[in-house]
């Protein structure tokens, strides 16, 4: 095991001690029980909220978007990447990924995906939270809204996308979530665990994208897990993967910190990009964690919504590999249920 403590033979009560501890460790340092909300200037855009317990907190710009644009301990490393070529930037005609946390809708095209967020959003201050919504896209009739509260005692974050049609016809989409995670770190994506008793029919399938060559070590191709690490290479540097992931929880792991998010999944639904309810992408700049809801026939006046519960520990040794994950991180899912 690289990088991380060293388990040796130690049974399950050491590792349910381990994870209690990495737990208590992550929480320690909680500064009060109100969640507190404040205008704020970040990074070049002036007009931001920022949401905090005391513990954690997440800044949201209301200059563009909707865009969760920072989130992490307080005093912390900001665990989502914001491209500083595009910091503080509004306008313009073509769009843009300033980073942050954004909500799109699949499947992905050329002209209706990439729809500029360029403009200011309106917000909503709420109880804990914000209510951020875009005007309508002006091709697609779509209008985006992300609606985010934050827990006043824990880490948890809890984010609601909505999709909305304003347009005159149906129009079939999935909402699509994307954190766009700060470089350094590596994306734990579970592969799907339900089978048939006889173990004869396939339980699992990978989505590869055209660029994608498996023989790229960034990936690590396990046996329960999927690993993906963010590095600087020459070459092709974009590398996708989709899963249909039963679970409805990944990771991603930035020394020392582990960002956990969670989402439902639905047995038995269709899914854009051949069944993918999980996906991980990386480039030179950046690591995509990115979660789908089923595809759905959205009827003008309709909205479709997606919801997705953060959390975040500190404290945490991990190397990149599966018997770190199945000894720190899978401890640290169940008991955060």
């Amino acid at each position: 095991m690289s990088g991380g403590a060293r388990l040796g033979n130690h049974g399950p009560r050491f590792l349910w001690l381990l994870a209690a501890a990495v737990v208590a460790a992550g929480a320690a340092g909680h500064a009060g029980a109100d969640v507190k909300i404040e205008k704020t200037a970040f990074q070049g855009w002036p007009n931001c909220y920022r949401v905090s317990n005391g513990t954690v907190e997440f800044i949201a710009t209301t200059d563009v978007g909707p865009r969760i644009i920072s989130f992490g301990f307080v005093g912390g490393a900001n665990l989502f990447f914001v491209r500083e070529d595009f910091a503080g930037q509004t306008g313009g005609a073509e769009w843009k990924n300033y980073g942050g946390h954004r909500i799109w809708h699949a499947p992905e095209d050329i002209a209706r995906t990439y729809e500029p967020d360029n403009a200011p959003v309106e917000a909503q201050v709420i109880p804990n939270g914000l209510l951020l919504t875009m005007p309508p896209g002006p091709l697609s009739g779509i209008q985006k809204a992300i609606e985010i509260t934050l827990d006043p005692v824990s880490s948890e974050v809890r984010v609601i996308h909505r999709l909305r049609n304003t347009g005159a016809w149906p129009v079939e989409l999935a909402p699509w979530a994307i954190s766009v995670m700060a470089p350094g770190g590596f994306a734990i994506a579970p592969l799907p665990t339900a089978f048939h008793p006889d173990r004869l029919l396939p339980n699992r399938a990978l989505t590869l994208w055209p660029y994608t060559d498996m023989r790229d070590d960034r990936w690590l191709w396990g046996t329960d897990y999927v690993l993906l690490r963010h590095k600087v290479v020459q070459g092709q540097e974009r590398t996708k993967v989709g899963i249909n992931n039963n679970l409805g929880w990944a990771a991603y792991y930035l020394k020392p910190f582990l960002f956990i998010k969670r989402f439902a999944t639905v047995e038995g639904a269709r899914y854009p990009d051949y069944n993918s309810s999980l996906e991980v992408f990386t480039n030179n700049r950046m690591l995509e964690l990115e979660t789908l809801a089923p595809l759905v026939t959205l009827q003008p006046g309709g909205v479709v919504t997606h919801e997705e519960r953060w959390e975040l520990h500190r404290n945490v040794e991990i190397g990149f590999s599966e018997e770190d994950v199945r000894a720190i991180v899978e401890p640290l899912v169940r008991m955060t249920r």
